[in-house]
């Protein structure tokens, strides 16, 4: 990477000390350093090293800290403009890990960018996290650096519990939580989306989005470490960033900075540390913590996941629970063959007529498995304003069927099983013992039975003990194919594996699986590929092409 100088010696040090390897740095990290230092050397672009100056005096002065390098650079970053008076930046994704005191830094750069030193009228910034408490978080740094001052600065501001304001810009600082029907009409200039990985839908930011940007200068900052909320706002974030520093994405205004570590090795490697946590030198106390949650890992998987997670931004799933790594179910995000014709088996969950269903129709061709996967959602679910995903979403993509009746009917189900039989050569249906009695009947009017045509499979908890090494192996080996369906994701990253039962106190070593969250977060999709799986020894290679032309082809 050539060198290149903007005049600014908070992004020029920083930026020559990344490059060199001064500084280590994830790949990411590398990356976006090229990526600014392209940007700040388009014609036109400069630094407002005045502000930035200026900044660094009131957060220094007012908060009571010195700010680090990484803070310099960021603040740095803030007041680049092109020559017409725009920002290079508009947007901030900042993913650090746990403990680096990101939180206290965008609580000076809040307040900053309120007073008359940032020089925009009715600059208001607003605070969005999932909860209260975190909202709060940052706002009451605020609050408390006021009330610390408040000598010099009651004539200039004006403060209370829910709102902060400058008395000579206008401008305001609240709090708020990500509950999006409450939060129609802002108009804010400034977006601080606190704890991004949190968010399973990006309902919330559209809401607050849709008042925005009016101001001159507007700015969003998402900062956030990494979490277990998998296919959720933040992984929607993170390919996006990583497009942007690719250069599959041109001309975009988000600055993405995401310090993580490259791998396992940087993880057992105490020095690599700092390419997810960039306070490290400066923090003592973050050190001796990290040493000491790093001693625990061994004894301790819950340690060992919140350090990969939360302190080194690699997530894992829960490693005692996990179905599997979230890498492997991504990797199924591969276009589906054309299988027309083919011979499949058909799981079917469920579990209550007024709540969830799917349907997983399973192929195997060698190694090699493919799924084509279907839900219905009920209206009158009592657990739907507790489900977070996108469902509507999937409605609108056509993976999930939304059914505003009382119940999903049997019928419903049946149906979609008969033209999925017209197409594919469905040979057994697998389905839940206990709950064969909801559709059995539909289910034989489409000619399936467990009596006289047998093939039905009711499925018992030895089956799915049977199948579990087997899905672990397919995902493993990432073997499995679904077309673009978050759904089905969703639904394996909702389930935790459980030992079996214990014989005379020995663990028998046996799993099955079991929901996370039996409210909000439905399994029914995967266990309905569980299902077609306990019966997918009946699939063999054959040629598709010599099968009959037949209307419906039941097995």
């Amino acid at each position: 990477m050539p060198d290149m100088t903007t005049g600014c010696k908070y992004i020029d040090d920083y930026s020559a000390a990344i490059r060199t390897g001064t500084i280590q740095a994830s790949k990411e990290m590398r990356l976006a350093v090229e990526y600014i230092e392209d940007k700040l050397a388009q014609p036109g672009v400069v630094v407002d090293q005045t502000k930035t100056e200026r900044a660094k005096e009131l957060i220094e002065r007012y908060f009571e800290i010195t700010l680090m390098d990484w803070e310099l650079f960021v603040l740095a970053l803030v007041h680049c403009y092109y020559a017409d008076d725009t920002l290079v930046f508009t947007e901030f994704l900042i993913m650090m890990g746990r403990g680096n005191g990101k939180n206290g830094f965008i609580s000076g750069l809040a307040w900053y960018l309120t007073t008359p030193d940032h020089g925009v009228q009715g600059y208001n910034v607003d605070i969005i996290a999932n909860s209260e408490d975190q909202a709060k978080t940052s706002f009451d740094d605020v609050y408390e650096m006021l009330d610390r001052n408040w000598g010099k600065l009651k004539r200039t501001f004006y403060k209370s519990k829910e709102l902060i304001k400058s008395l000579k810009t206008g401008s305001y600082i609240k709090f708020n939580t990500s509950n999006a029907r409450t939060k129609d009409g802002k108009r804010s200039a400034c977006l601080i989306f606190d704890e991004e990985h949190e968010y399973e839908n990006d309902d919330s930011i559209r809401v607050f989005k849709s008042g925005f940007g009016k101001r001159k200068h507007s700015r969003v900052f998402k900062i956030t470490t990494n979490g277990y909320v998998r296919d959720g706002v933040l992984d929607k974030d993170l390919e996006i960033a990583k497009a942007v520093l690719n250069g599959e994405i041109k001309n975009s205004r988000l600055c993405p900075l995401l310090y993580k570590a490259d791998g396992e090795d940087d993880v057992r490697n105490t020095a690599a540390w700092v390419k997810a946590c960039p306070s490290l030198p400066y923090l003592e106390t973050l050190r001796l913590q990290m040493q000491q949650e790093f001693s625990e890992m061994s004894y301790d998987k819950s340690v060992e996941l919140d350090f990969y997670t939360k302190r080194m931004n690699l997530p894992r799933s829960n490693m005692e629970i996990a179905v599997t790594d979230w890498e492997n179910i991504a990797a199924s995000n591969r276009p589906l063959p054309d299988m027309d014709g083919w011979e499949c088996t058909a799981g079917l969950d469920y579990a209550s007529v007024t709540d969830f269903a799917s349907v997983d129709l399973h192929f195997r061709r060698g190694d090699e498995r493919y799924d084509i996967n279907h839900s219905w959602l009920c209206l009158r679910s009592r657990d739907l304003e507790r489900i977070k995903a996108p469902w509507r979403e999937w409605a609108e993509a056509g993976l999930l069927t939304v059914v505003d009746d009382v119940e999903i009917h049997p019928d419903l189900i049946a149906g979609y099983i008969q033209r999925m039989a017209q197409r594919y050569y469905i040979k057994r249906l697998a389905l839940d013992n206990n709950r064969f009695a909801l559709v059995s009947r539909s289910l034989k009017q489409i000619g399936f039975d467990a009596t006289d045509h047998k093939n039905v499979h009711l499925v018992r908890p030895s089956d799915i003990m049977k199948a579990v090494p087997v899905i672990e192996s397919v995902f493993v080996n990432r073997k499995f194919t679904w077309g673009d369906n978050p759904t089905l994701r969703w639904a394996v990253n909702n389930t935790k594996l459980v030992r079996s039962s214990r014989n005379i106190g020995c663990d028998t070593g046996n799993f099955v699986y079991a929901k996370i969250e039996a409210k909000s977060r439905k399994t029914d999709p995967f266990m309905a590929l569980v299902a077609a799986m306990t019966i997918e020894d009946v699939l063999q290679d054959v040629d598709y092409s010599a099968l009959p032309n037949m209307d419906v082809i039941i097995g």
